[in-house]
C-alpha cells in the first residue's frame, strides 16, 4: 500500500468547484456576521427612540455584542481543536441565527443586551474557527488569496447592511432597528441549512487517526474538482508533528505574542477610525461622513484593499504584504492630518478604508497559518479575541486623545498601526507556499 501527505492529496485536488462551494457556504456567514457587528452604529438612534434613551446607552448593545465576541471567540476556537471544526460551527451558527432573530423580536432593552451579548458570542465563534476550517481544505499554493477572499466577504456584509440602513431611514420604517437586525439574521439561518453541507476538515480527521473518513473527504473533493478518486491501495498519512504545541507553547510563543499585537494594534485604530472619526467629522460640519451614500463608498473602496492583499500574500509573501498595508494604513492617517477640505477628508477616508481592509485581509490569510492543526481554532480564536478586545478598548483609550485634539488622536492612530508592521517583522515564520501540519 502506498501513502500520500494530506498536502499532496490537496495539491492534487487543486482549488477548484469543491472550494468555491465552500468559500460560498463560509461566505455568507461570514457577511452575515459582518453585518451583525456593524449594525452597531446603525441601530443606535433607532434603538434610543424606541425604549426612551440617549443613543450612548443604546449603544450598550454594541459593548454587550462585542464582550460576547470576545468570550466566543476565546471559548469556541479552543473547543473547534477539542472536538472538531463542523461541530463547533454548526452549534455557533444554529446560536447566531436564533438570537439574531430573536433580538428582531426584543420588547425591553435588558431582554435586548442579553441577546446582542448571544449572539456576539456566537460571532465571535463563527469567524476564526471558519478561518481555521477554510484554511484546511485548500492546496499551498493559492491557500493565501483563498483566505483573502474569504475575509472580502466582509465588505459584502457591509454594503448590505449599509443599504438595508439607507433604505429604512428613506422609507421612515418605524422601529427600524427591528427591521435592520431581520435583514443581518437571515444569512445566518440560510448558512445553517448549508453549514451541515459542510464535512470536517481532512487535516482535523487526519491528526485525530480518522484515516478513512479522511480519505472519503479527500476522495469527494478530488471528484468534485474532475480528478480521479485515491484507489483502494493509496492511504493518508501526515508527517508526526510535535504534540503539546499550544500557541504559547516553547516553539509557537514569539510569533503567537507578535500575531496577537497585531490584530489588537490594528483592531483599536479600525475601531477609532470608524467609529470615533465619523462622529467627530460629523460635529466639525462634515456631516457627508456618517450619510449612508458615503457609506457605501467606504465598503466599495475596501474591495480592491482586498483584491491587493490577495495579489500580494502570494507574489510578494505574508509578511512584506503584512507590513506593507499597516504602513499604507499609518500614511493615510498622516495624510488626514494634511486634509483642508471636505474632498481631502473623504479621500482620506476612503484611503484609510482601503488599506486598513487590505491589512485584515493579509492578517487572516497569515495567521491560521501559523499554528499547526491541534491549536489552529485556538490560535484564531484567541486573534479574534485581541481583536475584539481592541474594538471594546479603543473609546476609552482614545478618547482623551480626542478631547485634546483630533490630529493627537490621529496621530495615535498612526503610530499604533507603525507598530502593528514592526511586531510583522519580529513574526519568526514565512508561510508562503509552505504546507499545514
Amino acid at each position: 500500500m502506498t501513502a500520500i501527505t494530506m498536502n499532496d492529496a490537496l495539491e492534487r485536488a487543486g482549488a477548484g468547484a469543491y472550494q468555491r462551494r465552500l468559500m460560498g457556504i463560509f461566505g455568507l456567514v461570514w457577511a452575515a456576521d459582518a453585518m451583525q457587528v456593524l449594525a452597531v452604529g446603525f441601530t443606535a438612534a433607532s434603538i434610543a427612540a424606541t425604549f426612551g434613551l440617549t443613543v450612548p446607552q443604546a449603544l450598550q448593545t454594541g459593548t454587550a455584542f462585542f464582550f460576547g465576541m470576545l468570550l466566543g471567540a476565546a471559548g469556541f476556537g479552543r473547543l473547534a481543536d477539542r472536538y472538531g471544526r463542523r461541530r463547533v460551527l454548526i452549534v455557533t451558527v444554529a446560536c447566531d441565527a436564533l438570537f439574531g432573530v430573536l433580538s428582531v423580536f426584543a420588547p425591553d432593552f435588558t431582554i435586548l443586551l442579553a441577546l446582542r451579548f448571544l449572539t456576539g458570542a456566537a460571532v465571535g465563534g463563527t469567524l476564526p474557527v471558519d478561518y481555521a476550517m477554510m484554511a484546511e481544505f485548500l492546496p499551498a499554493k493559492n491557500r493565501g488569496r483563498w483566505l483573502v477572499f474569504l475575509e472580502g466577504f466582509w465588505a459584502v456584509g457591509t454594503l448590505i447592511v449599509a443599504l438595508a440602513a439607507w433604505g429604512a431611514s428613506l422609507v421612515g420604517v418605524a422601529d427600524a432597528w427591528r427591521y435592520i437586525f431581520a435583514v443581518t439574521a437571515f444569512p445566518a439561518v440560510l448558512g445553517l441549512g448549508l453549514r451541515f453541507l459542510v464535512p470536517e476538515s481532512p487535516l482535523y480527521l487526519l491528526r485525530t487517526g480518522r484515516l478513512e473518513e479522511a480519505k472519503a473527504v479527500v476522495n469527494r473533493m478530488l471528484v468534485t474538482n474532475g480528478r480521479a478518486p485515491l484507489d483502494a491501495g493509496t492511504g493518508l498519512f501526515q508527517p508526526e508533528a510535535a504534540k503539546g504545541q499550544g500557541i504559547f507553547s516553547p516553539a509557537l510563543r514569539q510569533r503567537s505574542l507578535m500575531i496577537l499585537a497585531i490584530w489588537f494594534l490594528v483592531s483599536v485604530s479600525y475601531y477609532g477610525v470608524f467609529t470615533w472619526m465619523p462622529a467627530k467629522l460629523a460635529g466639525d460640519g462634515f456631516g457627508f461622513v456618517r450619510g449612508y451614500g458615503f457609506l457605501v463608498l467606504v465598503a466599495l473602496a475596501q474591495i480592491p484593499g482586498y483584491a491587493l492583499a490577495a495579489y500580494g500574500v502570494e507574489k510578494w509573501g505574508r509578511k512584506p504584504t503584512l507590513i506593507g498595508f499597516c504602513l499604507l494604513s499609518a500614511l493615510g492617517c498622516l495624510l488626514f492630518t494634511l486634509a483642508a477640505g471636505g474632498v481631502m477628508i473623504a479621500a482620506s477616508l476612503l484611503i484609510m478604508s482601503f488599506a486598513l481592509l487590505g491589512t485584515w485581509g493579509a492578517l487572516y490569510a497569515f495567521t491560521p497559518e501559523l499554528y499547526p492543526t491541534e491549536s489552529r481554532a485556538t490560535g484564531m480564536g484567541a486573534a479574534g479575541a485581541m481583536a475584539r478586545l481592541g474594538g471594546l478598548l479603543a473609546p476609552s483609550l482614545l478618547g482623551y486623545a480626542i478631547a485634546q485634539g483630533f490630529g493627537v488622536a490621529v496621530g495615535i492612530f498612526a503610530g499604533l498601526l507603525v507598530l502593528a508592521a514592526i511586531a510583522a517583522t519580529m513574526i519568526n515564520a514565512e508561510t508562503r507556499r509552505v504546507a499545514l501540519t
